[in-house]
């Protein structure tokens, strides 16, 4: 994750950040790592939601994160749709008056600070004025211990709107990625290692043989490079068919020198592997995602969560 600023030294912690992310992919994965990053820092966590808890809490979990005992220990707080949305409707004195109680209520309990974020969408279907609301919020962050990160839809917003609300933020956030059409998202994370999040079908097997060979090539030029081509599937929801029969085709292809690896795979993908041959496949290790305790524990994606949230 990469936050750029242009105000107060990069050094510094930002106060408040902005991002603008092209892909529900990619929201999620800003998402958790904001939240992630909180919680290791030792500050305490609110995301503000508007139906979205679900996907958030997953791409948590999916990036190891004990979900229920972040939630259990008061780190972690997820403000369901109703109250998000009542903040958004009431005045700015009553936003700066919500930040700055949980700031203190934060530090009360003992945390290094209190951090926040989550989705503003509603405040436009009630003609609020964004950059106002980020001033307002702005302003309640001022010289406390707490950071907050607002996030936008790219698409959603006219240019003029985009230049206003990046005007009233420090800093903005940025994760890139080598491929994200919409529905999958890939991103490197480190030589010969790939992160698959979303869904693979027709439409992108072409890509992702692609990627996975340019990988391969990467890994082959670096000297003392791995005997491992990594493809963390951790996030992959969907694998049609034909995708399976490729990453299969994939693994056939590598020189007895080298394997690839596909990493967290969910069991329905493995069925939809197991039909195409990967046990089979001597160059072709598939080790299946370890269900994390959190998710053991709760059921489904979190809403039962978030409907206590909404009684705290």
């Amino acid at each position: 994750m990469t936050i750029s600023g242009t105000r107060t030294p990069v050094a510094e912690r930002p106060r408040h950040s902005c991002a603008f992310p092209v892909s529900d992919e990619q929201l999620w994965e800003m998402t958790a790592a904001w939240i992630a990053d909180g919680l290791s820092s030792g500050e305490r966590v609110t995301y503000f939601e508007d139906g979205t808890a679900g996907a958030v809490l997953d791409r948590l979990a999916d990036d190891g994160v004990c979900v229920d005992d972040v939630l259990d220990e008061g780190r972690l707080e997820v403000v369901g749709s109703a109250r998000t949305r009542a903040m958004l409707e009431g005045s700015l004195k009553d936003v700066r008056e919500v930040v700055r109680a949980r700031i203190a209520a934060a530090v009360a309990a003992g945390h290094a600070g209190w951090r926040t974020t989550g989705q503003l969408s509603h405040a436009l279907s009630v003609g609020r004025s964004l950059p106002d609301f980020d001033a307002a919020l702005d302003d309640a962050l001022l010289g406390q211990p707490a950071r907050a990160l607002c996030l936008y839809d790219r698409y959603r917003h006219p240019e003029d709107v985009v230049v206003a609300l990046r005007a009233v933020h420090p800093y903005e956030v940025r994760i890139g990625a080598v491929y994200d059409d919409g529905l999958l998202r890939v991103t490197r994370v480190g030589l010969g290692r790939l992160r698959f999040a979303g869904e693979a079908d027709h439409s992108n097997h072409g890509t992702i043989d692609r990627l996975l060979h340019t990988a391969f090539d990467e890994v082959l030029r670096a000297s003392g490079g791995p005997d491992e081509i990594v493809a963390d599937l951790s996030s992959l929801r969907f694998l049609d068919v034909a995708g399976a029969a490729s990453l299969v085709g994939i693994a056939d292809r590598l020189p007895g020198t080298h394997r690839l690896v596909l990493h967290g795979v969910r069991p329905p993908l493995q069925r939809v592997l197991d039909r195409c041959g990967a046990p089979f496949s001597p160059r072709l290790d598939v080790v299946p995602r370890e269900r994390p305790r959190s998710e053991r524990r709760r059921a489904g994606t979190g809403e039962e969560r978030v409907r206590e949230g909404e009684r705290a």
